[in-house]
This record gives structure tokens, sequence and C-alpha cells, in this order.
């Protein structure tokens, strides 16, 4: 049976927070937590099992949230390093989910561990039940830490603000106003990590989603005398407006919608499709223009659905840098493996190029069968 996350998050995690806890609190009870932790242990999932252990910690921890929390920063040992790779961070996740139910009847304090808590795993999930609920201090210590000397805190920053992290409840303000936010990415967008930037960027592109000219400009502005690393940010950050076509984000990065690209073919190779197996698409294009074109290519694949309906979806393709007189060829592999997000289904798909934001040529047809 394959390895899963699920299978090494397992009764040692348990058994390891029993022994840290009781290493600085001797008091600790490491046998009924234990019990309780790994009663219906087995059936979860992962997140189920972190939040199962959690609710025993909230019953064995002292019932004072702030010595509880003193207890935990106690027992928690040495920051893990640079990176927080592994399943040796996991261990750290009940924390979290402990932290974001109980913590809030100390904010200062529950900030506190929270800046200790993602050094070993990460504070980007609890850290929002404190933006929510304990507004200002919170803000006003992000401020703070968006010129910590750790990275890892730093990220927190950028990361636990983002308004629509996955698997994490929606910031519904910041969704609706963002305004917020933006000091902090201003602050981070030079970030001497990459780690950080990228999450910068994660964060300005969930604001695209809601608010792309506020995006767009926000991107010009730092485009304007931007260095490699920024510009790779600023990329990153405007990846949904791109694939969207969104003009303002493709001028930032340089590219005209009505630039004079010409798709000659579009193959598909096999012309008829598999259901679990793959398809090959090439397109060959060239500028009709008198001057080299940059040139944004993507493939906009129309995949059937159960009700006969066609949901078209953005492949990334390449950038190009199109010479007079020359064709270039992109190619992308399209999977038909049936997956947890795009199930297959047999019928005529399509294939589109999309260059700059436009449709250029036909609608290209392939079958699929099952």
């Amino acid at each position: 049976m394959a390895d899963t996350l699920k299978s090494r998050f397992g009764p040692e995690v348990v058994h390891g927070l029993a022994a840290d806890l009781a290493g600085v609190a001797p008091t600790f009870d490491v046998d009924g937590f234990t019990r309780m932790a790994l009663d219906g242990f087995e059936d979860l999932e992962l997140t189920d099992r972190s939040r199962h252990i959690a609710r025993a910690l909230a019953v064995h921890l002292p019932a004072d949230p702030t010595t509880a929390m003193h207890t935990i920063v106690a027992a928690l040992g040495a920051p893990l390093g640079d990176t927080l790779e592994g399943m040796d961070a996991f261990r750290y996740m009940p924390y979290g989910h402990w932290v974001a139910e109980h913590g809030l009847a100390d904010v200062e304090t529950a900030l506190d561990l929270q800046h200790a808590l993602t050094q070993r795993f990460t504070a980007e999930f609890s850290i929002r039940a404190f933006i929510q609920q304990a507004h200002e201090p919170t803000m006003a210590r992000l401020r703070r830490w968006a010129v910590d000397e750790n990275h890892h805190v730093r990220r927190l920053v950028s990361e636990g603000t983002r308004p629509r992290l996955p698997w994490a409840p929606v910031l519904r303000d910041f969704v609706a106003d963002p305004s917020p936010i933006l000091p902090l990415l201003e602050a981070l967008k030079d970030d001497p990590s990459d780690y950080v930037r990228r999450s910068v960027a994660n964060n300005l592109n969930d604001i695209a989603k809601d608010h792309p000219d506020l995006v767009v400009r926000i991107a010009q502005r730092w485009w304007a005398d931007a260095t490699d690393d920024r510009q790779r940010l600023v990329r990153h950050a405007l990846r949904t407006l791109v694939k969207r076509g969104h003009a303002g984000a493709l001028a930032v990065l340089g590219y005209d919608p009505a630039a004079p690209v010409v798709v000659d073919r579009v193959v598909v190779e096999p012309p008829v499709g598999v259901i679990g197996q793959r398809v090959r698409v090439a397109v060959d294009l060239r500028t009709d223009g008198p001057a080299p074109t940059p040139a944004l290519v993507d493939l906009v694949v129309g995949f059937v659905k159960a009700d006969g309906s066609v949901r078209p979806k953005v492949f990334k393709g390449a950038a190009l840098h199109l010479e007079p007189g020359v064709v270039q060829q992109v190619g992308k592999t399209i999977s038909l493996r049936q997956h947890t997000t795009r199930t297959h289904h047999p019928g005529t798909h399509t294939v589109a190029v999309q260059v700059n934001g436009r449709t250029v040529g036909q609608l290209t047809p392939f079958e699929v069968v099952g």
C-alpha cells in the first residue's frame, strides 16, 4: 500500500506530544491524554486526526489558557530550520487547531505562540481566527512581523492574510476590501527570501480574483523599477488575470492583445483520445508583422462534461519572441486521466489557441472515447 500523509501522522505523533508536554509539565496526564487522543484515531483522516488531538489537548492542558499556551511554547523545542519539510513539522499541527479555538482568551500570548509555531510548522490557518475576531491587535502584530528576522514569520504575514487561502475559511472582509493587506505586501515585495516573495504573489493573485484593476495598478507600479526577483513575483501574481486575457495585466508584462500573430496549424495526436491516456497538442505560430513580436501562448481545451456541455480549461503554453518569417511551435501534453478535480467524458472536445489573451484562429475539434 502506498505511503500516505495520513499513515505518517500516526499514533507516534500522540506519544511524541505527550512526552514533550510531560517534559515541561510533570503533572501532565500522559496516560489520560494518550487514551483520549487515540480513541477513534485510526478511523480519521489527517486533518481530523489533528483536530481530534487538539480536543484531547483542551481537556488535559491547564484550564487557564495563558498557562496552557506557556506550557505549549516550552514544549516546542528548537525550530526545525530553514525549510519545514517532511512529516517532522506536522507533529505541531494540533497546536494550531488548539490555539485557533482557545487562544482568543489571551490574544497577545496566543500571537506569541503562533510566532513560535510558524517557525516549526505553520500558523497560516490559525492566525485567521485572530484576524477575524481580534483584528486590530493581530494586524498590529503582523506589521511588526513583516520585518522579523525569521523568514517563516515574514511569510506568515503574507500567507495568513490571503483572502482566499486554499483549504482555509475565506477572509470575507479582505475579499470585500483588501486595503489593510496592501501595506504588508508592500513591505515584503522585495524580501530576500523567494519563499516569502512567492507568498506575496499568491496573496496578490487572490486579490486579483475580486479586484483585478487594483492588482494591475499595483503591478504597474512595482514593475516600473523592478529587479528580476520582483518581475518574477509580478508575473506569478498576474497569472490568473493573464489566463483570463485581462488586457491590463498583459500590458504590464509587455504583451499586446492586438499583436499580429497567426496560427498556421493545430495538430492533436492521436486525433482520437482515450480516457485514461493522453493527447499531445502542437501549434505552429508566426508573426505577420515586420518586427519581432512578444507572444504569450496558452491552450484552451474545451472538455465535455457529463451533461454534454463543454467547459474550457486554460493550459499554460509558452512565452515566445516571434521573429518575422520564422514559424515556432508550442506543444502541450493533455492528460485524460480521471482526477478528483476533473472527470473526463466521451465526446467532441476542442482546442483554442490564446495569444496575448485573445483567441487566434479557429477551434480545433478532437474526439475522446471511453
